[in-house]
């Protein structure tokens, strides 16, 4: 049942929360532009202003480049997140009856790292499709750009497992805010479980983004090629705030917490839904 709600809540989410998950992409990507880049039509100044100049260049349908990997991936992505959780749940009781809120961020935690290093290659993927600029009908296929990643680079922290540092850091610190903040209110009705998966999700987007952008620049195109410039994750946000200032390392909040937010409080609720009708089915 874990499984199943899990899943079927993950692949609600991102078909419909996949547009500004590239966006965040497109703008963590980018540098900080020098004096009058930003008039350059491949430099994005927001949201609305990256989904305007990709759908005039790259086509409407480029907002949803890169979502093959998150659609195979998401499916067991939920999947092994919430049920991980319920498993690390167990063995961070502490001896208590019942599950207190360390026992959920811990969880949470547990949870966010076994889903990272499951969906790390997808995400490496997904971000160089994500960066291709290229309109739709010249964009490499899903599968392409995975063998060509493996054949230059292999399957190693520096192949299709690029960045899985950042995405450990990423996920783990999201799923230890969004679990720790949303399990540890008793209130179960919708509007309430709405409102809370919003806020767990907001917060946990706040706080894990500098090791998004760092994950995005690592699995990204390098500024120079040939040259890796962005090898790992605390290494990359140094020369990032360094290099663009500190708000640079987040980069790609708006669209997160557009994405995020929202999407939060749509996986929670379609699990508890789905979780719901399975339980009554095979009572």
């Amino acid at each position: 049942m874990q499984v199943g709600a899990g899943g079927s809540a993950g692949f609600v989410e991102v078909c419909i929360m996949h547009p500004l998950d590239l966006v965040k992409t497109r703008l963590q990507l980018q540098a900080s532009p020098a004096a009058g880049a930003a008039k350059s039509t491949t430099y994005y100044n927001g949201v609305f202003d990256c989904i305007r100049k990709m759908a005039k260049a790259e086509g409407v349908f480029s907002l949803y480049k890169g979502i093959l990997p998150p659609v195979l991936v998401e499916t067991p992505k939920r999947a092994v997140k919430f049920l991980t959780f319920e498993q690390y749940k167990r063995f961070f009781m502490f001896g208590s009856d019942k599950p207190t809120p360390l026992t959920f961020s811990l969880a949470g935690l547990g949870a966010g790292v076994t889903e990272a290093i499951l969906v790390n290659p997808f995400e490496m993927v997904k971000v160089t499709l994500q960066a291709n600029k290229n309109k739709m009908g010249q964009v490499p296929s899903t599968w392409a750009v995975t063998k060509q990643i493996i054949n230059e680079s292999g399957f190693g922290l520096n192949g299709l497992n690029r960045g899985l540092t950042a995405t450990i850091g990423r996920n783990g610190v999201f799923n230890m805010i969004y679990f720790g903040f949303y399990h540890s209110d008793p209130v179960q009705e919708f509007l309430r479980k709405v409102g809370i998966g919003f806020v767990s999700g907001t917060l946990g987007s706040i706080v894990n983004i500098p090791f998004d952008v760092a994950k995005s620049r690592i699995q990204g195109p390098q500024p120079v090629p040939g040259q890796v410039k962005y090898r790992t994750t605390f290494g990359s946000m140094m020369i990032v705030a360094r290099e663009e200032g500190f708000a640079a390392l987040y980069k790609g909040l708006t669209p997160k917490v557009m994405r995020l937010g929202p999407g939060g409080a749509i996986m929670l609720v379609v699990y508890d839904y789905v979780y719901a009708f399975l339980d009554d089915y095979f009572k």
